[in-house]
Protein backbone atom coordinates (compact mmCIF):
# COMPACT_ATOMS: atom_id res chain seq x y z
CA UNK A 1 0.00 0.00 0.00
CA UNK A 2 0.94 3.52 -0.91
CA UNK A 3 1.73 6.35 1.54
CA UNK A 4 -0.71 8.23 -0.06
CA UNK A 5 -3.37 5.27 -0.13
CA UNK A 6 -2.49 4.41 3.36
CA UNK A 7 -3.51 8.38 4.13
CA UNK A 8 -7.11 7.65 2.46
CA UNK A 9 -5.73 10.07 -0.45
CA UNK A 10 -6.58 9.72 -3.74
CA UNK A 11 -4.02 8.40 -6.01
CA UNK A 12 -3.19 11.21 -8.62
CA UNK A 13 -4.76 10.21 -12.26
CA UNK A 14 -1.02 9.83 -14.21
CA UNK A 15 -0.86 6.60 -11.66
CA UNK A 16 -3.58 4.75 -13.73
CA UNK A 17 -2.23 5.90 -16.75
CA UNK A 18 -0.13 3.40 -18.97
CA UNK A 19 2.19 4.97 -21.35
CA UNK A 20 2.48 4.40 -25.28
CA UNK A 21 5.80 4.94 -25.65
CA UNK A 22 7.18 3.48 -28.86
CA UNK A 23 6.92 5.81 -31.99
CA UNK A 24 6.12 2.78 -34.45
CA UNK A 25 3.23 1.60 -32.59
CA UNK A 26 1.68 5.45 -32.70
CA UNK A 27 2.37 5.50 -36.24
CA UNK A 28 0.39 2.51 -36.94
CA UNK A 29 -2.51 4.03 -35.14
CA UNK A 30 -2.75 6.99 -36.36
CA UNK A 31 -2.47 5.60 -40.34
CA UNK A 32 -5.94 3.88 -39.06
CA UNK A 33 -7.48 7.12 -38.62
CA UNK A 34 -8.38 9.59 -40.59
CA UNK A 35 -6.23 12.31 -38.95
CA UNK A 36 -5.53 14.73 -41.59
CA UNK A 37 -3.37 17.88 -42.26
CA UNK A 38 -6.75 20.09 -42.09
CA UNK A 39 -7.90 18.41 -38.55
CA UNK A 40 -8.16 19.85 -35.18
CA UNK A 41 -7.20 17.31 -32.76
CA UNK A 42 -8.17 17.25 -29.05
CA UNK A 43 -5.87 14.99 -26.87
CA UNK A 44 -6.54 13.78 -23.35
CA UNK A 45 -3.96 13.14 -20.80
CA UNK A 46 -1.03 13.81 -22.86
CA UNK A 47 1.40 12.23 -20.73
CA UNK A 48 4.89 12.39 -21.84
CA UNK A 49 4.09 13.96 -25.50
CA UNK A 50 4.73 10.43 -27.52
CA UNK A 51 1.56 10.39 -28.59
CA UNK A 52 1.64 14.72 -28.83
CA UNK A 53 4.43 15.01 -30.79
CA UNK A 54 3.16 12.27 -33.87
CA UNK A 55 -0.54 13.89 -33.82
CA UNK A 56 1.82 17.29 -34.46
CA UNK A 57 3.10 15.81 -37.54
CA UNK A 58 -0.15 14.89 -39.32
CA UNK A 59 -3.06 17.44 -37.78
CA UNK A 60 -3.17 21.11 -38.56
CA UNK A 61 -3.31 22.43 -34.58
CA UNK A 62 -3.49 19.91 -30.98
CA UNK A 63 -5.01 20.78 -28.05
CA UNK A 64 -3.22 18.69 -25.22
CA UNK A 65 -4.58 18.44 -21.85
CA UNK A 66 -2.03 17.38 -18.74
CA UNK A 67 -3.63 17.66 -14.99
CA UNK A 68 -0.39 16.24 -13.58
CA UNK A 69 1.88 19.32 -13.18
CA UNK A 70 4.89 16.92 -13.37
CA UNK A 71 3.80 15.77 -16.99
CA UNK A 72 3.59 18.96 -17.69
CA UNK A 73 6.32 20.65 -17.16
CA UNK A 74 7.85 17.60 -19.25
CA UNK A 75 5.44 18.17 -22.08
CA UNK A 76 6.17 21.66 -22.42
CA UNK A 77 10.28 21.24 -22.72
CA UNK A 78 9.88 17.85 -25.37
CA UNK A 79 6.98 19.70 -27.46
CA UNK A 80 8.49 23.61 -27.18
CA UNK A 81 9.54 23.57 -30.90
CA UNK A 82 5.98 22.60 -32.35
CA UNK A 83 4.05 26.02 -33.00
CA UNK A 84 0.97 24.02 -33.99
CA UNK A 85 0.21 22.38 -30.26
CA UNK A 86 -1.42 24.35 -27.16
CA UNK A 87 -0.32 22.43 -24.11
CA UNK A 88 -3.22 22.66 -21.15
CA UNK A 89 -2.34 22.11 -17.51
CA UNK A 90 -6.26 21.63 -16.88
CA UNK A 91 -8.79 18.86 -15.81
CA UNK A 92 -10.32 17.74 -19.26
CA UNK A 93 -13.74 16.60 -17.72
CA UNK A 94 -14.07 20.37 -16.51
CA UNK A 95 -12.83 21.65 -19.76
CA UNK A 96 -14.76 23.30 -22.72
CA UNK A 97 -15.39 21.31 -26.52
CA UNK A 98 -15.63 23.81 -28.97
CA UNK A 99 -18.74 25.41 -29.34
CA UNK A 100 -18.47 25.14 -33.19
CA UNK A 101 -16.27 24.13 -35.87
CA UNK A 102 -15.18 20.23 -36.83
CA UNK A 103 -12.60 18.57 -34.56
CA UNK A 104 -11.28 15.15 -33.86
CA UNK A 105 -10.21 13.37 -30.70
CA UNK A 106 -7.31 10.88 -30.46
CA UNK A 107 -6.34 9.64 -27.01
CA UNK A 108 -5.02 7.06 -24.43
CA UNK A 109 -6.93 7.80 -21.78
CA UNK A 110 -6.64 7.40 -18.02
CA UNK A 111 -8.90 3.84 -17.90
CA UNK A 112 -10.07 5.24 -14.39
CA UNK A 113 -12.05 7.91 -15.97
CA UNK A 114 -13.05 6.55 -19.24
CA UNK A 115 -17.18 6.88 -18.36
CA UNK A 116 -16.59 10.41 -17.65
CA UNK A 117 -14.99 11.26 -21.03
CA UNK A 118 -16.62 9.13 -22.78
CA UNK A 119 -19.52 10.73 -21.42
CA UNK A 120 -18.68 14.30 -21.87
CA UNK A 121 -17.94 13.40 -25.73
CA UNK A 122 -21.02 12.11 -26.91
CA UNK A 123 -23.43 14.13 -24.86
CA UNK A 124 -21.91 17.74 -25.73
CA UNK A 125 -23.53 20.03 -28.18
CA UNK A 126 -21.39 20.34 -30.39
CA UNK A 127 -19.29 16.63 -29.95
CA UNK A 128 -16.09 15.46 -32.18
CA UNK A 129 -16.51 13.97 -35.98
CA UNK A 130 -14.49 11.22 -34.75
CA UNK A 131 -13.05 10.38 -31.32
CA UNK A 132 -10.28 7.44 -31.09
CA UNK A 133 -9.83 6.24 -27.73
CA UNK A 134 -7.36 3.57 -25.80
CA UNK A 135 -9.67 1.74 -23.32
CA UNK A 136 -9.41 -1.15 -21.59
CA UNK A 137 -11.30 -3.96 -23.58
CA UNK A 138 -14.12 -4.62 -21.32
CA UNK A 139 -15.08 -0.94 -21.30
CA UNK A 140 -14.96 -0.47 -25.29
CA UNK A 141 -17.67 -3.91 -24.99
CA UNK A 142 -20.05 -2.58 -22.65
CA UNK A 143 -19.88 1.30 -25.39
CA UNK A 144 -20.32 -1.06 -28.14
CA UNK A 145 -22.58 -3.19 -26.51
CA UNK A 146 -21.27 -6.47 -27.24
CA UNK A 147 -21.95 -9.37 -26.09
CA UNK A 148 -25.42 -7.42 -24.86
CA UNK A 149 -26.59 -3.81 -24.75
CA UNK A 150 -26.34 -1.79 -22.09
CA UNK A 151 -27.54 1.40 -20.96
CA UNK A 152 -24.88 3.55 -22.49
CA UNK A 153 -24.49 1.56 -25.58
CA UNK A 154 -28.13 2.28 -26.28
CA UNK A 155 -27.88 5.83 -25.19
CA UNK A 156 -25.14 6.77 -27.39
CA UNK A 157 -25.83 4.58 -30.64
CA UNK A 158 -28.32 7.08 -31.92
CA UNK A 159 -25.86 9.44 -32.45
CA UNK A 160 -22.35 7.62 -32.96
CA UNK A 161 -21.02 4.43 -34.73
CA UNK A 162 -18.61 2.23 -32.04
CA UNK A 163 -16.23 -0.18 -33.08
CA UNK A 164 -12.64 -1.37 -31.87
CA UNK A 165 -10.50 -0.68 -34.64
CA UNK A 166 -7.33 -1.98 -32.70
CA UNK A 167 -6.44 -4.63 -30.43
CA UNK A 168 -3.21 -4.09 -28.45
CA UNK A 169 -0.45 -6.29 -26.49
CA UNK A 170 -0.08 -6.04 -23.00
CA UNK A 171 3.18 -5.38 -23.64
CA UNK A 172 3.08 -1.89 -25.81
CA UNK A 173 2.65 0.32 -22.65
CA UNK A 174 4.94 1.22 -19.64
CA UNK A 175 3.94 0.60 -17.08
CA UNK A 176 2.49 -3.55 -18.47
CA UNK A 177 -1.49 -3.10 -17.68
CA UNK A 178 -3.17 -5.62 -16.01
CA UNK A 179 -5.89 -5.89 -18.58
CA UNK A 180 -6.61 -6.08 -22.66
CA UNK A 181 -6.47 -3.17 -23.99
CA UNK A 182 -7.66 -1.63 -27.31
CA UNK A 183 -8.16 1.06 -29.50
CA UNK A 184 -12.02 2.64 -29.47
CA UNK A 185 -13.37 4.39 -32.66
CA UNK A 186 -16.52 6.44 -31.97
CA UNK A 187 -17.75 7.88 -35.05
CA UNK A 188 -20.43 10.39 -35.23
CA UNK A 189 -23.41 9.87 -37.34
CA UNK A 190 -24.17 12.12 -40.23
CA UNK A 191 -27.60 11.93 -39.76
CA UNK A 192 -28.39 10.55 -36.21
CA UNK A 193 -31.31 8.32 -35.54
CA UNK A 194 -33.28 10.89 -32.92
CA UNK A 195 -32.83 14.43 -32.61
CA UNK A 196 -29.99 15.79 -30.34
CA UNK A 197 -32.66 17.17 -28.59
CA UNK A 198 -34.40 14.34 -27.73
CA UNK A 199 -31.31 12.63 -26.36
CA UNK A 200 -31.85 12.91 -22.63
CA UNK A 201 -35.72 11.94 -23.06
CA UNK A 202 -34.55 8.40 -25.39
CA UNK A 203 -31.92 7.97 -22.15
CA UNK A 204 -34.64 8.68 -19.57
CA UNK A 205 -36.94 5.71 -21.85
CA UNK A 206 -34.82 3.35 -22.09
CA UNK A 207 -33.35 3.05 -18.42
CA UNK A 208 -37.45 3.59 -17.18
CA UNK A 209 -38.18 0.47 -19.66
CA UNK A 210 -35.33 -1.36 -18.21
CA UNK A 211 -36.29 -0.77 -15.05
CA UNK A 212 -39.88 -1.20 -14.82
CA UNK A 213 -40.94 -2.44 -17.84
CA UNK A 214 -42.43 -0.42 -21.06
CA UNK A 215 -45.69 -0.72 -20.23
CA UNK A 216 -45.44 1.86 -18.08
CA UNK A 217 -44.80 4.04 -21.19
CA UNK A 218 -46.98 1.98 -23.78
CA UNK A 219 -49.76 -0.04 -23.74
CA UNK A 220 -49.01 -4.12 -24.99
CA UNK A 221 -50.94 -3.05 -27.65
CA UNK A 222 -48.85 -0.39 -28.87
CA UNK A 223 -45.44 -2.11 -28.39
CA UNK A 224 -46.84 -5.18 -30.57
CA UNK A 225 -48.01 -3.27 -33.20
CA UNK A 226 -44.46 -1.08 -32.99
CA UNK A 227 -42.40 -3.79 -33.48
CA UNK A 228 -44.59 -5.36 -35.87
CA UNK A 229 -45.23 -2.46 -38.34
CA UNK A 230 -41.43 -1.90 -38.16
CA UNK A 231 -40.68 -5.59 -39.08
CA UNK A 232 -38.95 -6.17 -35.77
CA UNK A 233 -39.04 -9.45 -33.64
CA UNK A 234 -41.44 -9.05 -30.94
CA UNK A 235 -39.75 -8.61 -27.11
CA UNK A 236 -38.10 -12.10 -26.23
CA UNK A 237 -38.15 -13.51 -29.48
CA UNK A 238 -34.82 -11.88 -29.85
CA UNK A 239 -33.51 -12.66 -26.24
CA UNK A 240 -32.12 -9.25 -24.67
CA UNK A 241 -33.90 -5.98 -26.16
CA UNK A 242 -31.91 -4.80 -29.10
CA UNK A 243 -31.00 -1.12 -29.98
CA UNK A 244 -33.61 -1.01 -32.90
CA UNK A 245 -36.03 -2.31 -30.39
CA UNK A 246 -35.48 0.44 -28.22
CA UNK A 247 -35.63 3.15 -31.06
CA UNK A 248 -38.80 1.64 -32.60
CA UNK A 249 -40.68 1.46 -29.08
CA UNK A 250 -38.88 4.99 -28.23
CA UNK A 251 -40.32 6.62 -31.73
CA UNK A 252 -43.69 5.04 -30.79
CA UNK A 253 -43.95 6.87 -27.39
CA UNK A 254 -43.03 10.21 -28.97
CA UNK A 255 -46.58 9.79 -30.93
CA UNK A 256 -48.16 8.79 -28.23
CA UNK A 257 -46.51 11.52 -25.93
CA UNK A 258 -45.58 14.23 -26.92
CA UNK A 259 -42.38 16.50 -25.46
CA UNK A 260 -43.76 18.42 -22.62
CA UNK A 261 -46.20 16.23 -21.38
CA UNK A 262 -45.80 14.38 -17.90
CA UNK A 263 -45.60 10.93 -19.89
Amino acid sequence: MSKRTARGLAAPISVSQNFLTCKRTIDRLLRLTSICGDDYVIEIGAGKGHITKELAKVSRAVSAYEIDPRLYGQLQKALGGADNVKLMLFDFIKASLPEHGRYKVFSNIPFSITSPIVRKLTTDGNPPQDAWLVVEKGAAKRFIGKPGETLASIAMKPFFDARIAYYFSRQDFHPTPSVDVVLLHLKKKVQPDIAFAQRERFAAFVESGSKYGLQRALTKKQITAALRLAGLPRIGESGPMLYVQWLCLFRCYQQFMPAGSNG
